[in-house]
């Protein structure tokens, strides 16, 4: 099984840039209303609030309805953390919560992208 999560997003390319230079890394898949970047253990998808409304509307709500309401949570963990709080910080990633040490074990700072979704970039503490 091939695990692959999917952020709908309201303007691709915006995304597509700020995700490449925050993962640090160019995606597998980058066609008209689909990017993919390859991750350890699973893939991260950017789609258009426009192509996934085609698909799931009127059923659901569309997307785009929830823009800036956090929606879901990305949490990356990696053995080094400054680098991709510095990349954060130069893509324009809103700071939601600065990098401090959490009761969970990781230190961990919290992120919005321009829709919304929170990005949580992370390392477990004492490595």
């Amino acid at each position: 099984m091939t695990i692959e999560f999917i952020l709908y997003v309201s303007d691709l390319q915006r995304s597509r840039d700020l995700y490449a230079a925050l993962l640090d890394r160019d995606p597998v898949l980058d066609v008209d209303g689909m990017v993919e970047f390859q991750l350890e253990g699973c893939k991260l998808g950017l789609m258009p609030e426009d192509g996934i409304a085609r698909i799931i509307a009127p059923p659901l709500p569309l997307p785009g309805s929830g823009n800036g309401v956090p929606r879901c949570e990305l949490y990356l963990l990696a053995e080094d953390l400054d680098p991709m709080l510095e990349r954060a910080t130069r893509c324009g990633l809103v700071i939601v919560d600065p990098a401090k040490d959490r009761d969970w074990g990781h230190r961990v700072g919290y992120f919005a992208d321009p829709d919304g979704h929170v990005i949580a970039l992370a390392r477990t503490l004492g490595t």
